[in-house]
């Protein structure tokens, strides 16, 4: 299947009410949005979220912060029947092109989506940095189905965590780990990568990165990254471990991802002459 899965994704957050809150505190809204189209664009899937967060910083210089967020989502299914093949569409006769199979909901479902977490975020002494966090998504168990309405989805848990550790001022070490469970599924993803500052300035540093994750039992995923001015490229591939591999001849996905951080002018003084 050439199309199997085209995902696309793209999020934006901030930070608001700096001047109502304490200093290091952090209150921050997040907007996201993914489209997700499967077997040919035979299923279509689009997400919009939107999310707030309170970071509460636990030590004078924010070092360490622990934090709660909560996203609301309203997610949309198309299912193109037309591109479908059912069972019963092979008969004696032949290949029909009819099935018996009615969608009772229609080609066409929506629901509203509440998920929720914690985060805790450190660091020794403003440079490196570690998390450990956790998540249950679909909280409120919407219904999801074209036939049955009863089915209901049920509730993801997520713990994560990782962090980044500088071996010298020009090589760090970034690691992170997630760990799902839905129903009786499973997911444990793991790796880290390694960081070299390519042209020695500490302060606008141009960085490369090299690396690989790991997803237990189903996937090595090398990854490599470029990342300056505030501007991080990334790229993955997804080679295929599990005992699919015959059939996929160890191929997978690959992703591509682009993120850009603002970070705060810092002021600098105007010389002034003396006379």
């Amino acid at each position: 299947m050439p199309k199997a899965y085209v995902t696309t994704s793209a999020s934006f957050d901030f930070p608001i009410l700096k001047n109502n809150i304490p200093e290091n505190d952090v209150f921050g809204v997040g907007l996201s949005g993914v489209s997700d189209a499967s077997a040919n664009s035979q299923l279509k899937l689009n997400y919009g979220s939107l999310s707030l967060s309170y970071h509460k910083a636990l030590d004078e210089e924010g070092y360490n912060t622990i934090g709660a967020g909560f996203q609301g989502t309203y997610s949309s299914m198309n299912l193109d029947i037309s591109k479908l093949t059912f069972e019963d569409m092979l008969t004696q006769n032949g290949f029909t092109g009819t099935t018996s199979d009615i969608l009772t909901n229609g080609r066409n479902q929506s629901y509203f989506d509440v998920n929720a977490g914690v985060l805790f975020s450190g660091s020794t002494n403003g440079e490196n940095n570690y998390y450990i966090g956790a998540s249950m998504y679909h909280i409120n168990k919407p219904k999801v189905s074209f036939k049955d309405k009863n089915w209901y989805l049920s509730g993801r848990v997520t713990v994560h965590a990782g962090g980044t550790f500088y071996v010298s001022d020009v090589v760090s070490v970034s690691t992170s780990a997630i760990h799902q469970i839905q129903n009786k599924a499973s997911e444990t993803t793991f790796g880290a990568a390694l960081g070299l500052n390519a042209n020695g300035d500490l302060s606008n540093p141009t960085n490369v990165y090299i690396g690989s994750w790991m997803r237990l039992n189903d996937a090595i995923i090398p990854y490599i990254g470029l990342e300056f001015g505030g501007l991080r490229i990334g790229a993955t591939y997804d080679i295929n471990v599990s005992s699919l591999k015959a059939a996929t001849t160890s191929r997978g996905g690959s992703e591509f991802s682009l993120i850009y951080i603002h970070r705060k002018t810092e002021a600098k003084g105007i010389p002034c002459p003396r006379f």
